[in-house]
């Protein structure tokens, strides 16, 4: 007999499963073309795959009244008829005053898609011991919008713009700028050393091996690693710390944080790829975190529409900045 389960104020389960009855649902354009296993996973999570599939092939699933394979892709106007299924509950949902910061950190939003200015410490999507990352954040808070997809990942240590799609097809257009390299990210990043190198395209190839307590970490490696390749220019000289502008061409994990180490210019703050003499430094003067910030994202999306978004230097960094004195980047004169 299914128990019970206590609700938040926004009519949630807490934890545990839920029973839902037969639905039926009507597809509209923005989910034709997926195929039905795939959206049935969607509409029932927590359920097993292979209970999905038993489901299709039993015929408990019905489009149109009739029977239809997993592979069959649904059509615009389908009646798709969902069995019963008991749906698991993955935990306790997150506290109004989490989601709500969340949403104070939107800086744009239209019909088609929404951007933040992601804060430091928060990781853009749940798993690995992580409850809610933003993308679940940002699903609770806002459940008219059903099919709110990441566009784009970064790190959990990095703030900054993140790109979230409403819509299948919106997706599905961005990925493909991403995947043509049509989308320009530039980032702030506050490294150890005086950079002398001028505009430097950084072309090092990327490998990821794990770490003896599973944490991902990137090297440079000729034989084994994928292209990378990073674009660093001269922002302003702090004394002994130079802040640059960053622009990957590619986007592999950890790639500016670890070509900047492999140039021998690590980013201050950075536990993993940094200076540990020169973090300790940083952190006795007030910086708690990695100095990287996604300041901005452009593209031209299919319509021809220019989009470009920025967002702000986050007040920790600003102060942090603040406390150091800029070094001229003007070149002198020479006889």
């Amino acid at each position: 007999m299914q128990e019970n389960l206590p609700s938040d104020d926004r009519g949630q389960e807490i934890a545990g499963t839920i029973k839902h009855q037969v639905r039926k649902v009507i597809i509209d354009s923005e989910r034709a073309g997926q195929r039905i296993d795939n959206f049935l996973r969607g509409e029932l999570p927590g359920v097993p795959k292979g209970r999905v599939y038993r489901m299709v092939r039993k015929g408990e699933v019905r489009v149109n009244g009739g029977r239809i394979k997993a592979e069959y892709k649904l059509k615009e106007g389908d009646e798709v008829r969902i069995p019963p299924a008991h749906i698991r509950i993955a935990g306790i949902p997150p506290s109004e005053k989490i989601f709500t910061n969340i949403l104070d950190q939107v800086i744009y939003e239209d019909k088609r898609l929404l951007v933040l200015n992601k804060p430091t410490g928060i990781a853009v999507h749940g798993g690995s011991g992580i409850s809610h990352g933003v993308i679940e954040l940002l699903r609770y808070a806002r459940m008219d919008l059903k099919d709110l997809a990441l566009v784009h990942r970064i790190d959990r240590e990095t703030s900054g713009c993140l790109i979230i799609a409403k819509k299948r097809s919106v997706l599905r257009n961005l990925h493909e700028l991403f995947r043509q390299s049509k989308v320009e990210k530039n980032y702030l990043a506050l490294v150890v050393g005086d950079w002398q190198l001028g505009n430097q395209l950084i072309d090092a190839p990327l490998h990821i091996h794990n770490r003896q307590n599973g944490e991902r970490h990137v090297v440079v490696n000729g034989s084994l690693g994928k292209q990378a390749q990073t674009k660093v220019s001269l922002s302003k000289r702090y004394g002994k710390y130079s802040l640059l502008q960053c622009v990957p061409i590619t986007g592999r994990t950890h790639q500016i944080r670890a070509h900047l180490e492999h140039a021998e210019f690590p980013i201050l703050g950075d536990q993993r790829y940094g200076d540990d003499d020169a973090n300790a430094i940083s952190r006795r003067l007030g910086l708690k975190r990695l100095f990287l910030h996604a300041q901005s994202i452009s593209f031209v999306d299919d319509t021809g529409k220019d989009f470009h978004f920025t967002a702000p230097l986050p007040e920790d960094l600003e102060k942090f900045l603040s406390f150091m004195t800029p070094k001229s980047t003007k070149k002198k004169n020479s006889d």
